[in-house]
């Protein structure tokens, strides 16, 4: 007698896989219309029929989280942007007092990932950091919201952008910093770092430093270099800032590992860090503390962003209503933008 049909039988006759077989049986958005027809005509024909506890096991709980990072193009090995690191712990702390397990992996860009994880009960909820490219990503972000997938991520907080995000208030961060250095009787600025939709968080950064200039009558806007998280791309940055020979004093960065580079390019081109122009990061990694001079930045709070992450998902996991979380943003002074002194002031 011949076996009863299986859903890699279906997978393989549509030629799809057998996770993208058990969507379309379950007429999920996540797989296009023309393939649900196929897969469901083909297990029709074979009399295959749904198992009813194996479907209802798929529903339990698992009681793990996980946490998926972006791969960013980094110096050394980790390929993991240094502010994600100084959140991990905090995010897994948090899973500990939550009563979950914590599955770290890397985001992956088959058509598939996104889903995978509560679909195969591998976990009951994702969070997600870093993103690369936001336009290419925010399709990905759609398709979880469409699949009913529990989600939070760390990033730019507004209406636009799919899913529930906890993030810092990166507008009034790049305000603060620029108001600093205005303070300081800078008047000829720069921005290294990416200014469109493609990456919001800088974008917002971008806006409160521009919005900060108009308030100080700016008689036109600072100067604007891409570049992306990464010590060469802030080098590369500099020294076509530099090259222009536009008149320049200060150097606001969209990250620190950028302002890292920029000050390397800086250094190598004789050029006087705070004296001649003063340069600010944003994020206070560890590293922006040992520069010479040491980084002025802005301190986004990873241990409480953490915890939020880990205890917005929760809550929405378990089905109660949650909101985006916004995070102050709150200046770290040192000798980069002319302090005379080596402590640290926080303000």
């Amino acid at each position: 007698m011949k076996d009863k049909a299986t859903s890699f039988d279906i997978a393989h006759l549509a030629g799809v896989s057998q996770s993208t077989v058990s969507r379309a049986l379950r007429n999920s958005p996540l797989v296009n219309q023309e393939t649900r027809d196929k897969v469901q005509a083909i297990a029709r024909e074979l009399n295959y029929k749904v198992d009813k506890n194996a479907s209802s096991l798929r529903q339990q709980h698992s009681r793990t989280i996980a946490l998926l990072l972006f791969e960013d193009p980094t110096s050394d090995d980790s390929m993991i942007n240094p502010f994600f690191l100084s959140m991990l712990g905090s995010i897994t702390k948090a899973c500990a007092q939550e009563g979950y397990d914590l599955l770290v992996s890397f985001q992956q860009f088959s058509d598939d990932w996104h889903a995978d994880y509560e679909d195969t009960n591998k976990a009951d909820g994702i969070i997600l950091l870093g993103y690369g490219d936001y336009v290419d990503y925010q399709d990905k972000l759609t398709k979880l919201e469409q699949q009913q997938t529990h989600f939070v991520r760390w990033g730019a907080v507004d209406n636009e952008h799919p899913g529930l995000s906890i993030g810092c208030d990166n507008f009034q961060g790049g305000y603060k910093i620029t108001q600093h250095l205005i303070r300081h009787g800078r008047k000829h600025f720069a921005f290294i770092g990416g200014a469109d939709s493609h990456c919001p968080e800088f974008f917002e950064r971008f806006k409160g430093m521009s919005h900060a200039l108009q308030q100080a009558g700016a008689g036109k806007p600072p100067i604007q270099i891409d570049a992306i998280t990464k010590e060469d791309s802030g080098y590369q940055a500099a020294t076509e800032l530099l090259s222009r020979n536009a008149p320049l004093d200060a150097i606001v960065c969209a990250s620190d590992l950028i302002a890292i580079g920029v000050m390397h390019a800086l250094h190598d081109s004789g050029k006087r860090i705070p004296e001649d122009i003063a340069v600010v990061g944003y994020d206070n990694i560890l590293a922006a503390s040992f520069t010479n001079p040491p980084l002025t930045t802005v301190h986004q709070n990873t241990k409480l962003a953490g915890e939020m992450l880990v205890k917005t998902l929760v809550r929405m996991i378990q089905g109660e209503p949650q909101q985006a979380g916004l995070l102050p943003a709150e200046l770290v002074i040192r000798q980069s933008c002319g302090r005379k002194h080596d402590q640290d002031v926080s303000a």
